[in-house]
């Protein structure tokens, strides 16, 4: 399959799509819990943390039992992962996924209970509970079994509460864009639409310190409102410089380029060779009443065929579009196509990267 990227160069983009704003990023959360009403399909005795943890929630309540003494099969411990926003606030709830880490074989219709996700920094920010949703099923004993998607991870949909406000920086007097593709051009031409906005020519307000960092020195209008600011830098349309790059995926035989990839001139001659190996066997037949012995004997084949090579002439300032088409008019398949590119790339007649994937 051949894809042409249909954003050209000198692309046209919002500025809430190119950068994000420096300290002002998501924190991952992670916790230790346990699912209950599990039908059967818990953590076996193998699994011992699990049933040491279900005897030290029960002695929390008031239950004393030796974790020796249980047979629970309907308990299942899980590792919960969360994504904690920026300028998350307490009281905002947030997705949870859970993932078994014993040897329970399926989540289904399980209840996760109160469980604390931590930052990195070991600080409670959130609290989870709730049901967990798999999206699959598994059902069936011993080899005759069936299963639908991956039914030991599930997702428990809006079931944190966040308790923590996220540890995001301040909005300053001064603020730091990322591009999330650095670029020197990019970044350029990002300050150059923020100055003519808010700033002007003898006093510009943003500057382009790399290829992936923009400051800006709030005005003085917009102190008391930053994020009205900010909205309105997000609002602004840049001019975005892109690469020329060719992505090639040989497992699926796919390519992907944008239309300003140009070839330089080249003369392309591209066929196949197929070699065919056979192998019969044939009985050899000893004479009646004689000593011989009925023996296999083999008989090899070799035959080979070759194509025609085709040939294609590409003139100069022909673009990968050009390339693509005129590969396909003489009946070129897409791994065809992504052996020439990498051959043209070799070769110096590219004018582009090629990205395997």
């Amino acid at each position: 399959m051949i894809a042409l990227a249909a954003t050209p160069a000198g692309a046209v983009t919002r500025l809430k799509e190119l950068v994000s704003l420096e300290g002002v990023r998501d924190n991952q959360l992670v916790g230790y819990g346990l699912v209950v009403g599990l039908k059967g399909t818990g953590d076996t005795r193998q699994t011992v943390f699990s049933a040491q943890s279900l005897t030290n929630m029960l002695q929390q309540m008031g239950v004393s039992v030796a974790p020796t003494a249980i047979r629970v099969q309907n308990t299942a411990a899980v590792m919960l992962t969360a994504t904690l926003p920026g300028f998350g606030q307490p009281g905002v709830k947030i997705d949870v996924t859970a993932a078994a880490i014993g040897d329970a074989t399926n989540l289904q219709g399980g209840l996760l209970l109160l469980t604390s996700l931590r930052g990195v920094d070991g600080q409670v920010y959130a609290v989870a509970q709730g049901s967990v949703v798999t999206g699959g099923f598994s059902a069936g004993k011993s080899s005759n079994t069936s299963t639908v998607n991956h039914p030991t991870v599930g997702r428990v949909p809006g079931g944190a509460s966040i308790e923590r406000a996220s540890p995001t920086a301040a909005l300053k007097e001064v603020l730091k864009l990322q591009l999330r593709d650095p670029d020197f051009t990019t970044a350029l031409r990002v300050s150059e639409v923020i100055n003519k906005k808010f700033g002007s020519d003898a006093v510009p307000i943003a500057q382009a310190e790399n290829s992936a960092l923009v400051g800006i020195k709030v005005p003085a209008a917009y102190l008391s409102r930053v994020p009205e600011f900010m909205a309105g830098l997000e609002a602004l349309e840049v001019e975005v410089d892109r690469p020329a790059r060719v992505i090639v995926n040989e497992r699926t035989g796919t390519v992907v380029m944008g239309k300003q990839v140009r070839v330089s001139p080249v003369a392309i001659m591209h066929g196949n060779l197929t070699v065919e190996i056979q192998t019969t066997f044939d009985v050899s037949q000893p004479a009646p009443l004689s000593q011989g012995k009925t023996t296999p004997v083999a008989q090899t084949g070799v035959s080979a065929t070759e194509e025609k090579s085709r040939n294609l002439l590409l003139k100069e300032g022909a673009t990968v579009e050009e390339l693509v088409h005129a590969l396909g008019s003489i009946g070129s398949t897409p791994r065809d196509i992504i052996a020439i590119l990498q051959s043209l790339r070799a070769a110096g007649a590219l004018e582009a990267e090629i990205q395997v994937i």
